[in-house]
C-alpha cells in the first residue's frame, strides 16, 4: 500500500505525506514547523514517525520548516548536492544529511525514489517517482516546461501531482504583479500554466493513471474551475479521477494498492 496525502499546496507552502504499512515521510516542508506538526497529526502522524524529509528544491515555500525541524527534530534530509550547500546556510548544525545525485534512484524503507531533473529557477531542483510493490506515485512541480526527460521519467505512473501554477489571461490581467515577475512567471524556467501542464499530462496519460491532483495553484492568477476544466479536455473519455490540491486545506488521502 502506497498513501500520499497533500499536506499543503501553493505558492505559500507545498509539503506532503507519504505513507506505506511501515514508514512514513514528507516531500519538502514548506509550512511552519507547527504548522507541519498540527497538520500531520490530523493524519495521525507523530514527528517521530518520520523516515525522512525529501527536497525537491530550496525556495522558501518548500523549505521553509526545516530550519526549526532539525532543531527539534533529528528526520533525515534528503536533497542533492547543490540543494544542500544552500540549505546548509540555514540549517546550522544539523548532521542528517542524505545526499543523492539528480537522476539517481534510491532505496528508503522498501521504497524506490527515483529523482529527475526539472527546468526551474532553483540551483538544483528535482521531481520525485516514488515506487512501492509495483505502485507509483509522481511528483510534479515548479518547472517552466515539461523536458523530454521529465515526461519520460513520468512513463506509466499510477497517479501524479503536477503544477497548474496559472491561468495565462488572468496572469497577463493580474495589476500586483511587475511585467519582469509576470516574464519569470512563464519562462521555461518558471512554472507551468494549466494549458501546460494539460499539454504535458496528453503526452504521458494511459489508462492505468488512475488519479491526477493539480498542485500549486496561484491565488491571484488561477482558480480551480480554470484547472479542472483544462485538465478535463485532456482527460475526456478516461477514468481518472482528477482534482486540486489546495493551500489552506489537506487533499483527500490517494491510496495505492
Amino acid at each position: 500500500m502506497l498513501e500520499i496525502t497533500i499536506l499543503a499546496s501553493g505558492s505559500s507552502g507545498n509539503a506532503a505525506l507519504v505513507r506505506t504499512e511501515t514508514a512514513s515521510f514528507l516531500v519538502d516542508a514548506g509550512l511552519s514547523t507547527k504548522e507541519l506538526t498540527l497538520r500531520l497529526a490530523t493524519c495521525g502522524v507523530e514527528p517521530m514517525d518520520l523516515s525522512a524529509v525529501l527536497v525537491t528544491h530550496e525556495h522558501g515555500d518548500h523549505t521553509k520548516g526545516l530550519v526549526q525541524w532539525a532543531k527539534k527534530h533529528a528526520t533525515p534530509i534528503y536533497c542533492n548536492r547543490q540543494t544542500a550547500l544552500v540549505l546548509r546556510e540555514k540549517v546550522t548544525g544539523f548532521n542528517g544529511w542524505k545526499i543523492f545525485e539528480s537522476g539517481s534512484e534510491f532505496e528508503l524503507e522498501g521504497m524506490t525514489i527515483r529523482s529527475f531533473p526539472v527546468p526551474h529557477d532553483a540551483v538544483e531542483p528535482v521531481g520525485f517517482v516514488i515506487r512501492e510493490r509495483g505502485h507509483s506515485f509522481g511528483f510534479l512541480t515548479d518547472l517552466g516546461h515539461a523536458t523530454t526527460l521529465v515526461t519520460e521519467s513520468l512513463r506509466g505512473i499510477d497517479a501524479l501531482l503536477i503544477e497548474a501554477n496559472y491561468d495565462e489571461v488572468l496572469l497577463q490581467n493580474d495589476t500586483r504583479r511587475p511585467w519582469s515577475i509576470k516574464q519569470r512567471i512563464q519562462s521555461r524556467h518558471g512554472h507551468l500554466s494549466n494549458s501546460d501542464a494539460a499539454e504535458t499530462v496528453s503526452q504521458i496519460v494511459h489508462d492505468g493513471l488512475g488519479h491526477l491532483l493539480l498542485g500549486h495553484l496561484s491565488r491571484d492568477c488561477n482558480s480551480e474551475d480554470l484547472a479542472l476544466a483544462a485538465m478535463s479536455r485532456i482527460l475526456k473519455g478516461r477514468s481518472t479521477r482528477l482534482s486540486c490540491a489546495m493551500q489552506e486545506t489537506i487533499s483527500p488521502s490517494i491510496r495505492l494498492g
